[in-house]
This record gives C-alpha cells, structure tokens and sequence, in this order.
C-alpha cells in the first residue's frame, strides 16, 4: 500500500498494519467487481439516452412480488423521527450529536471536500465519537466543547460507489472510497461501539440497482466473517437518491434484508439524478430548483412508493432533509419555519418514520411536529400504508413549472460560491439561507446544462444559449466580487471554481459528478 500523501501524526496510529491489511484484502477481492458495476451503470445510461425509460426489472418481478422480511431491527432504530447530518468535522460533529435529534449521520460523502487532511481527520473523529471521548477546544476563543449524557445515535455515511480515494494506491490502483470509510470505521470502533450497547450503523448512498446493493451484502459480510462479528451486526440505511433506484427498491431490500433497516428519500440527489437519467428527453426538463418541491406529483409518488415498500418488507422509511438554515430576522425566521412544517407533515402524512434536517436550530421546531402527530408512545409509522399502485409513468411524471432567467442566474452564483468552498476543503456551506452540499450544487450544475441543451426558452422570452450562459456567468461573477468584497474574493478560489464548473456546463457531454472533476483540483 502507498499514501501519495504524508501521513499525519494520528493517522500513523489508524493506518496501523491490520487496518492496512484489511484494506488491501477487501481491495483485491471487491476492486474489479465495484469496476464492473460502474460499467453497468454507463451502459444504462447509453440506453437511457438511447430513447429508453427507465422502469421496473422483469427478471426480479418474483423478488417484488413474494413474501419476505428484511432481518429485525435493533429496539434503538425503531425511533428515528429526527436526524441530523454534517460532515466529520470535529466541532461540528460534537455539536450535532448534542442536538436534540434522534441520530446524527456523520458524512465522509456530499457535506465533505474530501481533501486528504479532512480525510484522515474525519476517520480520527470518528473513532473518538465511536468511543465517547470527542472533545475539541477553539484555538482562538479556547471554548471547549464535549458530548453531553445522552447524544445521538452515532451513524457512517460513506462515499459512493464511484469515488476513489486518490491518496491510496494498492498495485497502483486508487482504492475506492467507500472501502476506506466502510472499513476503517467498522475496523477501529466495533469492539468500543459494543462496549456503549450501539452497534456500527452506516449510511449507503448512490445506489442504482440490487446488483449494488448485493455487493455492499458481500462486502459487509466478508467483514462481520473477517472481524469474527455476528452475522447481522452491522446495520445500514441505504439512500434511494437515484432514479434507477427507486424501480429497485424491494430489490435493495431484499440483498441487504440481513443488515438494512431501512431506506431514505435523499430527495436532492434523487432531483439531480432524475436531469442526469433523463438528460435526452426533452419533454422531462426539470424547471426552477425552488419549484421542484415534494408536492410534485412525481416526487410525491416517489416518497409514497418507498413508504410502502419499506414497511411491507418491516424496515423504515425515512424522509428527506430541510436545508433551510435559521435567520436572525424573525419574520424571516417565522416564513422558514412554515415552510419546514407543510414539508414534514406532507412526509408524515405519507407515512415516512423519520426525517432529516441539516442544522442544529431546526430540531425543536421539527420535534414539536412529531410529537404532536406521533402521540403517547408512537415511535413510527411501520404500519402506515398508502396503497397506490405507482407505476413507471407516476414516477417519471413531467414537472410542471416556470424557467426563469432568475433561477438560471441562481444557479450559476450558488454554483460558483459552492465549488469554490469545496476546493478550500468545505463540503457543507450556507448560501443566502440554504445548507448547500454536493447534491444542491449538482441540481442546479445539470438543470442548467439540460437548459441549454434543450435550448429552452425562458419566461422572458430569452432562449438558453451557450452564449447567454457565458454573459451570465461573466455578470454574476463580477456581482460575487462586488458582494464577497475584492480581498476575500481575490484570496478564495473563485476564478478556478468559475472554470471548472463553466467547462462543466458547456460541455456536450454530461458529466456524472462534478465531484469527480473538481476532485482532480484539491
């Protein structure tokens, strides 16, 4: 094994010889069939955009239609009404598992720039969160910070199937980072994980298909036998976050019913992903980002659907994350406030368990909804179902709404600022009142190549042209400069972000991730 980075001084105790090891016999044994995958995944996509629609699998109708369970859930996962996500940074991490939330899902995925120092110190974090004994002082106020009695249920949201850990080479192959973080987590904190009765519980995001995810059962399975663990004590929460993904849930399900205890509506991803599958159909163009809410008929059949297969199958369906962050203004704050509270009851009203919120100042205002909806001792809905038939057409249903040049304009600045907080190491920024990660940026990086590739016309009339989309980019870049104030402007990464994501944009071809391309610059 070689780290094409120095090691710092902890991580020199984490990488030890059997946490190396490990990773070398899980990369040998599972780096070619990951390979594989992904090429599945570009062969769907060519048919997609081919003139095919995505739908339901014909060869697994009997795992959709036979009677099965996935394995028993552990008595604290039955109670999942809120969670908290964010990246592992240490300060933020102690803050979040304080929270007043049910769990806290710690991000080596969307919320984190994966740069080699935050990946070394997110595994460090973890492992001092694993066992209880996180703690952070600021180096400039000396404010200390530590957990409280009873934090929140510790989660892992690894990286995706298609990202690589560039900093680790095996036979001069990049490890895949979903290896590391899966490994090296499970690795370090089962035994401390067991000592405080939790156990180690994961996030799996990206999936596509129940190829995948009976890839992620042999991995998780090789493991359990490799650290002489009980079958079934890992536990996991796949994402459905993609469009193939929700024709395959009960699939999922089904090669994961050993570990999973449920499935999450990762609604801004699944928005991406629904440009991205059907980029070539020009009767499917998404319009602006603020419209495209839950009430849309082809997300709301999304989040239905999912309720019903997860509790037929007795595992959770979680619902998706608010990203509103709180506002000082008081009106402002009380307009946040209401629009959090019509999207988590449509949630609850649908029959989802549980939700996500992205910060701290959410949670009781979210708690108090629950609990005035799930009285006496009701800890979920597990017996809620809505009963509909969805086929393929309800979940690829057109989105009705305006294109305006506003949003576009939108788009391109909360692009810009986005990237370049990620090329500083910031995977997680608030921008004019949304918690902003790589799903959020990806939505609004696609609509607007979907945009221009279907020439679409704008509510003033303007066609969307690379040539308009160049003009904008120059205004709105001379605006953040003018907002952000020259100093902080010239000292970021402004001009490489504008690059990066105007290639992206302007490109003929659509790129998957634009974490992918951007990670070749940090």
């Amino acid at each position: 094994m070689n780290f094409k980075k120095e090691l710092n001084k902890s991580s020199k105790l984490i990488f030890s010889k059997e946490a190396k090891k490990l990773l070398e016999v899980l990369h040998n044994k599972f780096n070619s069939e990951i390979d594989q995958l992904l090429d599945l995944r570009k062969s769907r996509q060519q048919k997609n955009n081919d003139g095919h629609l995505p739908s339901f699998n014909p060869e697994t109708k009997d795992i959709r239609e036979s009677s099965w369970k996935v394995r028993d859930i552990p008595k604290e996962l039955l109670d999942r009404r809120l969670e908290i996500t964010g990246p592992v940074d240490r300060k933020m991490m102690i803050n979040a598992l304080n929270s007043n939330v049910s769990v806290f899902m710690a991000d080596f995925e969307d919320s984190l720039s994966p740069t080699w120092e935050n990946i070394q110190n997110g595994i460090i974090n973890m492992k001092d969160a694993a066992d209880g004994t996180i703690a952070f002082t600021h180096r400039v106020t000396l404010k200390e910070y530590s957990l409280n009695e009873n934090p929140a249920i510790l989660m892992c949201r690894v990286r995706g199937l298609h990202l690589k850990e560039k900093h680790i080479e095996i036979e001069g192959q990049s490890i895949y980072g979903a290896l590391v973080d899966f490994a090296m987590y499970l690795f370090h904190n089962h035994q401390s994980l067991a000592d405080r009765n939790t156990g180690p519980y994961f996030y799996i995001p990206k999936l596509e298909s129940g190829e995948e995810a009976k890839l992620w059962s042999k991995i998780i399975c090789f493991c359990e036998d490799y650290l002489k663990l009980k079958r079934g004590t890992v536990k996991v929460t796949c994402l459905v976050e993609t469009l193939p993904a929700v024709f395959q849930m009960h699939e999922i399900l089904y090669y994961l019913k050993d570990h999973i205890v449920g499935l999450n509506c990762g609604r801004w991803d699944y928005i991406f992903s629904y440009i991205k599958t059907l980029q070539c159909f020009p009767d499917r163009i998404l319009p602006d980002r603020s419209s495209v809410t839950m009430s849309q008929p082809f997300l709301n059949a999304y989040s239905k659907l999912l309720v019903d297969t997860c509790h037929s199958r007795g595992a959770i369906a979680m619902g998706g994350m608010a990203a509103f962050v709180p506002s000082k203004d008081l009106s402002e704050n009380e307009r946040i406030f209401e629009k959090v509270k019509q999207d988590k009851l449509l949630e609850i009203n649908n029959g989802h368990d549980g939700t996500w919120i992205a910060h701290p100042g959410l949670a009781n205002h979210v708690n108090t909804i629950f609990d005035t909806v799930f009285s006496g001792n009701k800890t979920n809905q597990i017996y809620h179902f809505n009963g509909e038939n969805f086929s393929a057409e309800h979940l690829l249903e057109p989105c009705k709404g305006y294109c305006t040049e506003q949003s576009l304009r939108a788009n391109i600045k909360i692009s810009l600022r986005y990237i370049e907080a990620w090329l500083e190491g910031l995977g997680c920024v608030a921008i004019y009142g949304l918690m902003e990660d790589a799903a959020t940026a990806e939505i609004s990086r696609t609509s607007i190549w979907q945009w221009i590739k279907h020439k679409v016309k704008l509510s003033n009339g303007k066609l969307v042209t690379p040539e308009l989309v160049s003009t904008l980019f120059d205004e709105e870049f001379l605006y953040l400069k003018n907002e952000l104030g020259s100093e902080a402007f010239e000292n970021g990464k402004f001009y490489e972000a504008k690059s990066i994501f105007k290639d992206l944009v302007l490109s003929n071809e659509l790129e998957d991730f634009l974490t992918i391309r951007t990670y070749e610059e940090i």
